[in-house]
């Protein structure tokens, strides 16, 4: 019987650990081109809610993209809800396979980004600070081109496998 309920608790959590893939989106329109797409400047307005769904923080991002060849620089100035500021510069790499690489100075190694029709996928972990504080978070964060100009975005938030917390955000291309 305890063999029986071992069983049972890792299956259950092997289940809860699967996530969907990207490729179910791949007949998805419109098709995302993340060099299209991330090029020139883009507006974004977003929110992080803690795990209850309580709104903690509002924001407003503008984002300068540029590529040369397979190399994209992303430079993300933050405006906070709390009237603080930040900035996050990303580099992107198109690797041959069609993934993307992706760095940047608060992401913990290499964010790796995948895409399938309308959508893309990035995995990375993030060095979050709070209250004096900076705890490495795992990002699950998943991208819908929705037209040519509008891309939503929701990021789930969470270490060692529990529940931070969620990020919305809508981009709007200019």
């Amino acid at each position: 019987m305890k063999r029986l309920c071992a069983a049972a608790a890792v299956s259950l959590g092997l289940a809860g650990c699967a996530s969907t893939g990207v490729e179910q989106y791949r007949a998805e329109q419109p098709v995302l081109d993340l060099k299209t797409y991330l090029n020139g400047r883009l507006d974004a307005w977003g929110m992080f809610q803690g795990r209850s769904g309580e709104v903690k923080k509002r924001f407003h991002v503008v984002i300068d993209a540029q590529w040369t060849g397979d190399t994209g620089v992303l430079d993300e100035n933050f405006k906070w809800s709390d009237g603080t500021t930040s900035r996050r510069v990303w580099t992107l790499v198109k690797q041959p396979d069609g993934t993307f690489r992706g760095t940047a100075d608060d992401v913990i190694g290499e964010a790796i980004g995948e895409v399938a029709g309308n959508a893309l996928r990035w995995r990375y972990v993030l060095a979050l600070p709070v209250d004096g504080k900076t705890y490495h978070v795992d990002f699950d964060d998943w991208m819908y081109l929705m037209d040519d100009k509008v891309m939503m975005n929701r990021s789930y938030m969470s270490k060692w496998g529990f529940n931070l917390g969620e990020v919305t955000l809508t981009f709007n291309k200019r």
